[in-house]
């Protein structure tokens, strides 16, 4: 089998060092107080949406750190079909997906269930913690950063 190399457009880190650094406090403010399972959850869910194979490689094997099982991984491309998530990680899904998805907008009814699941605090963490991997997924798919690189 012969693979495929991409090549890297630029190392952002390195080209915009006062940006990269920003966007890092931005995640680790938004991680604070969330459950790192979910947490990883919904960051592999916006990076298979956003087709960021970075942050899927990342999240993943962050995931598996975290006590993620194999199989849920595996499902959480159609967390609508599979009954292993559980109620409240299925609101943060909706979410990030209606959040990432945003050009179709973030519906009453999803925003909702999420707040029905998560305290307000927690719930603005949530949305903080979804827009900051959008912002690492655009950042890593534009400039093509591939998996197994820092």
């Amino acid at each position: 089998m012969t693979t495929f190399q991409v090549p890297q457009r630029m190392n952002f880190s390195s080209v915009a060092p006062k940006v990269y650094k920003a966007v890092l406090a931005l995640d680790s403010a938004a991680r604070e107080g969330l459950d790192p399972v979910l947490l990883e959850l919904v960051q592999i869910r916006a990076s298979q949406l956003n087709r960021c194979a970075y942050c899927i490689d990342y999240h993943t094997s962050d995931a598996r750190k975290a006590g993620e099982t194999e199989e849920r991984i595996y499902q959480l491309s159609a967390w609508e079909e599979s009954s292993l998530y559980t109620e409240k990680e299925r609101a943060a899904l909706a979410l990030t997906e209606a959040i990432t998805l945003l050009p179709q907008g973030v519906p009453d009814q999803v925003y909702g269930e999420a707040a029905r699941h998560f305290d307000e605090k927690e719930l603005a963490q949530l949305i903080a913690l979804v827009f900051t991997v959008n912002v690492w997924n655009r950042m890593n798919v534009t400039t093509r950063k591939t998996p197994g690189t820092e």
